[in-house]
């Protein structure tokens, strides 16, 4: 069977392979993919430490995500040849498509499944936290929770999908690493039109 590779879809837009669905339908996989993007640069031991993993453990997963492409090695930031530094790879991932379908339909459906399980959990934590929120307990903002209706076609809601994402990675670049308030946030955007 020859490797499959992944698709582009964009300049920083990869069409997800086999591979790529099944090491990502993993949830300790996923835990990982989402630590390495929120650290930048991390080994095997930094995270089984953070996620109570044992190490070796771990090193498995990395590599399984490494041979699927989803994590890279960062040779540049080891302490020796022996030493190795992960890294996430860089763009968006995309599931599949008309124009590019799935390439494994029960892989397919197994990653949608985990990213609404991974949803779920994220809409849990902010219903958790926003009564504090609500009832003046707290002022730190952690979270939102907005639900607004607009009627679109589906070319322009496409083109306010690519307008919000362009908006997000502005943001992200415009950051200041070096500011001590900087927090990780989870963006869960959800739409679907009245037809479903």
């Amino acid at each position: 069977m020859e490797e499959q590779k992944p698709r582009r879809s964009s300049e920083d837009t990869v069409w997800m392979t086999s591979a790529m669905l099944k090491a990502y339908s993993h949830p300790l996989r996923r835990q990982i993919l989402r630590l390495i993007a929120r650290r930048g640069f991390l080994r095997a031991a930094d995270v089984a430490a953070e996620l109570g993993v044992p190490a070796n453990s771990v090193s498995f997963h990395l590599r399984t995500l490494a041979d699927a492409g989803l994590i890279e090695e960062a040779p540049e930031k080891a302490r020796d040849r022996r030493d190795r530094v992960w890294t996430g790879r860089k763009g968006a991932l995309n599931l599949g498509g008309p124009e590019n379908p799935v390439p494994d339909e029960t892989l397919g459906a197994a990653v949608v499944g985990a990213l609404a399980e991974d949803h779920h959990d994220l809409v849990r934590r902010v219903l958790a936290w926003t009564p504090e929120y609500v009832t003046g307990r707290t002022t730190e903002v952690h979270a939102a929770f907005t639900q607004r209706t607009i009627r679109l076609t589906e070319s322009e809601f496409d083109a306010a999908m690519t307008a919000l994402n362009e908006v997000l990675e502005a943001a992200e670049k415009a950051h200041d690493e070096a500011d001590p308030d900087g927090r990780y946030w989870q963006l869960d955007l959800v739409a679907a039109d009245d037809t479903i």
